[in-house]
């Protein structure tokens, strides 16, 4: 059952110091017990850092416009990072932000101002035809994967999660974290099964038991 209108990152995980939370992800905490570890295929085009993983930057001048990537984030780094439209600080210049276990992927827009980023490992500029060696598992608790890179398209089932723990999949069209990126998502107990298309862009899971592909 997909979830519709999204209107926060969960308060759970590390954002910084309790950043403004409103991204428009519906469970950007990511507050997996043991995350940071990433399961995706190797990118096969090794990508160079970008950026640090702490700052505020001016799209434009300090970094330009593009898709980037920060892995190997655990659950007490707070890695926590924000696309605004000003650098006023105010929390309506938010135009997307997110709380990470394990990887994301973010595309910063040339309409961006600033690009904010606390506790998360370096930024590494994502290649737009990268390939890499797809996996068919994936770690559950933590993490953004790239379809066709990181992991094949497939029908996928995470077993035995419970309502507590909170697990949060969510299949892309992109890697703005807008609602409008969202194609399906949905907060699971028990069985957890969804297929990621082909033409999916990324695949997120938060909280979750460990993925595998069963077709």
């Amino acid at each position: 059952m997909a979830i519709a209108a999204i209107g926060g990152v969960a308060a759970s995980g590390g954002g910084g110091d309790d950043k403004k939370n409103n991204s428009a992800s519906q469970h950007g905490g990511q507050s997996g017990k043991d995350g940071g570890k990433d399961s995706g295929g190797k990118q096969e085009e090794a990508a160079k850092k970008a950026f640090d993983g702490d700052g505020t930057f001016q799209v434009g001048s300090d970094i330009k416009p593009g898709t980037y990537r920060t892995s190997g984030n655990g659950v007490m780094d707070g890695c926590y990072w924000e696309r605004s439209k000003d650098a006023s600080g105010d929390p309506d210049s938010i135009i997307a932000n997110d709380n990470v276990t394990g990887s994301s992927y973010v595309t910063v827009k040339a309409g961006d101002k600033v690009f904010t980023t606390n506790g998360c490992k370096d930024w590494e500029e994502v290649p737009a035809k990268a390939t890499g060696t797809p996996k068919t598992e994936m770690s559950g608790k933590g993490g953004m994967y790239r379809v066709g890179v990181d992991i094949a398209p497939g029908t996928y089932k995470s077993t035995g999660n419970t309502e507590d723990a909170g697990c949060y999949w969510e299949r892309a069209k992109d890697a703005l974290h807008g609602i409008d990126s969202i194609a399906a998502n949905d907060n699971a107990t028990g069985n957890a099964v969804v297929t990621i298309a082909p033409t999916d862009a990324y695949f997120k899971t938060n909280d979750c038991t460990d993925w595998k592909k069963t077709s």
